[in-house]
C-alpha cells in the first residue's frame, strides 16, 4: 500500500513507542502539572507540529544532513540545549506576581507562545530527527516508487497515535493536580520544580551524542 509494508506492525510498534516515557511526554506532564490543562493541550499540539516537520525533513532527506554531518548534530544540540535552559530559568524566575513569561491578561496562559514552545522545543532535539530517518524506512518497501508519499503517511500515523496519547496525558496530569494550583504558594513552588526539569533535560540533551 503506497510504498508501505506491515503496516499494522508499524501501528503496534508505534503505540509501544508512544506508551514509552521519553523527554516530550515529560515536558507535556511538566506544563500541565503546572499551567494546566489548556498549556499541557497546547504543548502537545506544538510537540505533534514539530513530529510532523521533522517527517517532511525524513522524506525530503534533510535528515540525513545530521545524521551525517557531526558539525549539524551539533549545533542542533546547542541551540536545543540553549532554548530547553532559557526556558527553564524564566520559570524558576517568575515570581508568581504581576504577569508571568507565558501569561497574558487575567493571569491566563499564554498558549501561543506554548504552543510555538513546544514547537521549538521539539524542532531543536536532533535525537527526534534520527529517530523519523531510523525508524520509518523500516516499513517502506526498499523498491517503492511513490516518493515521499510513504514516509508522510508513516510519519502522519504515528504522529496521531501519539498526539492522542500526549492529549490523555496532558488532560489527566492536569485534572490531577487541579487543587494544587489553585494554592498560590503551591503553584509557585511548581513552576519552580517545573523549571528545574526543563533545565534538566536540557543538560539530558547536552550528554546526546550522534549517532
Amino acid at each position: 500500500m503506497f510504498g508501505i509494508e506491515n503496516y499494522l506492525g508499524f501501528i503496534a510498534a508505534g503505540l509501544i513507542l508512544n506508551l514509552t516515557p521519553g523527554a516530550d511526554s515529560v515536558y507535556i506532564i511538566t506544563r500541565s502539572v503546572a499551567q494546566g490543562k489548556k498549556a499541557g493541550m497546547y504543548s502537545v499540539l506544538g510537540i505533534s507540529s514539530g513530529g510532523l516537520i521533522h517527517t517532511v525533513f525524513a522524506s525530503l532527506g534533510l535528515s540525513v544532513i545530521l545524521a551525517e554531518s557531526p558539525l549539524a548534530f551539533t549545533v542542533v544540540r546547542y541551540l536545543g540545549v540553549g532554548y530547553l535552559v532559557y526556558l527553564g530559568i524564566k520559570m524558576i524566575a517568575d515570581q508568581g506576581s504581576g504577569k508571568s513569561p507565558d501569561t497574558v491578561a487575567f493571569g491566563q496562559p499564554d498558549l501561543g507562545k506554548i504552543y510555538r514552545q513546544g514547537m521549538i522545543t521539539n524542532l531543536l532535539n536532533p535525537k527526534v530527527a534520527l529517530f523519523f530517518l531510523a525508524f520509518l524506512p523500516q516499513f517502506i518497501e526498499p523498491s517503492q516508487t511513490h516518493g515521499a508519499l510513504p514516509f508522510l503517511l508513516l510519519g502522519g500515523t504515528f504522529m496521531t497515535t501519539g498526539t492522542l496519547w500526549c492529549l490523555f496525558l496532558a488532560f489527566s496530569t492536569s485534572m490531577a493536580t487541579k487543587s494544587l494550583r489553585n494554592n498560590q504558594r503551591v503553584e509557585k513552588t511548581m513552576k519552580k520544580i517545573s523549571g528545574a526539569i526543563f533545565i534538566g533535560l536540557g543538560l539530558k540533551l547536552l550528554l546526546t551524542k550522534s549517532a
